[in-house]
């Protein structure tokens, strides 16, 4: 069991039944009246986010919930397949439970699975990706305006802004955090 004193950002709880993790939190004491915490949350399972205050003391379950880290193998029917790099397990996940971290999977990377009550749920992928360009217009001599974009479709599909000077099969870094555009990694 966890109490509200033990929060902390990425710590697991279960709210009504369904796991969540913390976001963020505030221990608030306010001058006058018991002290409580106000947290944000994110639902594991729907990626819901959740703003709760809880009185301090109160006790949470800890969840069901196991991270293992996999490789991205390829897309089928079945849906996104991963294997694990120790047992060789494979799993399917559908294109609904990944949400938007499909657009950043590419072929052998390394990603953390969640499981919840040995389902997996959701695709944890690192901070940044390198990604191809698949289509973009190309860039016209002479058109040098400072912070101007254009738009990028990337080898798994995701949309990006990039700068003029991008062509297609430059090999650019995403923030997947953010779906932006880092910097250009190679050029064709």
């Amino acid at each position: 069991m966890y109490e509200t004193s033990d929060f902390r950002k990425g710590l697991k709880i279960m709210l009504e039944g369904k796991p969540y993790v913390i976001v963020d939190f505030q221990h608030v004491k306010p001058g006058k009246g018991n002290q409580f915490t106000r947290t944000k949350l994110r639902n594991m399972l729907t990626g819901q986010n959740l703003e709760s205050t809880f009185k301090s003391g109160e006790k949470f379950e800890v969840p069901n919930v196991e991270n293992k880290e996999m490789s991205f193998l390829y897309k089928d029917d079945t849906g996104y397949n991963f294997m694990s790099q120790e047992t060789f397990e494979q799993i399917a996940i559908s294109e609904e439970d990944l949400g938007e971290s499909k657009y950043y999977l590419t072929e052998n990377l390394k990603v953390v699975i969640l499981f919840y009550n040995e389902k997996a749920v959701a695709c944890d992928v690192p901070k940044a990706v390198n990604l191809t360009v698949a289509q973009t217009d190309p860039g016209i001599k002479g058109d040098r305006v400072t912070g101007a974009t254009k738009p990028a479709t990337m080898e798994t599909g995701l949309v990006v802004g990039v700068p003029l000077h991008i062509s297609e099969g430059d090999v650019l870094r995403i923030d997947t955090s953010t779906g932006e555009y880092v910097e250009r990694v190679s050029q064709k």
